[in-house]
């Protein structure tokens, strides 16, 4: 089998690594991804479950019950969407087909986050209109949802960017090279 000499930033040395152990190794990382986001959600639905047999559960009004079983439907999507990599990876064990499984569960764990992201939104807005009222609960909800949209999409759209242009200033330029800022 044939080695693959690319490596992930043009500026690290080649991995001289098969297409199927590079796949190997962007699984593993998935996993591990997974394992953190997994944790989250599986907090998170807990927390969920356990408020629908509380004692103050019956006296929340139409909109915060909405908000409960949107935002519980959404951490079981998450949860769903987070595991199903292993699922997939199940069935289809054994038959070289690891980079496919690879592609689709960056895709997976993708979707998870943005559901994730409206979940833990859902959950700030029913735990501070109960606890402060409505205008706070939608405050503090979209806060929420502003921050991790900063942070998970923003922050690594922004760092990406920032490598990118890290790599076209390190890069040589007419044999020589370029100055660093």
């Amino acid at each position: 089998m044939a080695e693959n000499h690319s490596s992930s930033a043009e500026d690290e040395p080649p991995r001289h690594e098969t297409r199927f152990e590079r796949a190997d190794r962007n699984f593993s990382e998935i996993l591990q991804e997974l394992r953190v986001t997994q944790a989250g959600v599986q907090i998170l639905f807990a927390f969920l479950l356990t408020l629908a047999f509380t004692e103050r559960f019956p006296s929340l009004d139409t909109m915060q019950r909405a908000t409960y079983v949107s935002t519980l439907l959404l951490a079981v999507l998450a949860a769903a969407l987070f595991t199903a990599p292993a699922a997939v990876h199940r069935s289809l064990f054994g038959r070289r087909a690891k980079p496919r499984i690879v592609r689709v569960s960056s895709r997976l764990a993708g979707l998870g986050l943005v559901v994730l992201v409206f979940a833990v939104s859902g959950a700030v807005l029913l735990v501070v209109d109960v606890a402060v009222g409505r205008t706070g609960g939608i405050i503090a909800s979209a806060g929420t949802l502003v921050v991790c949209a900063g942070l998970w999409g923003l922050l690594p759209l922004l760092v990406r960017r920032a490598a990118d242009k890290d790599r076209e200033s390190d890069a040589p330029d007419d044999g020589r090279r370029s100055r660093l800022r």
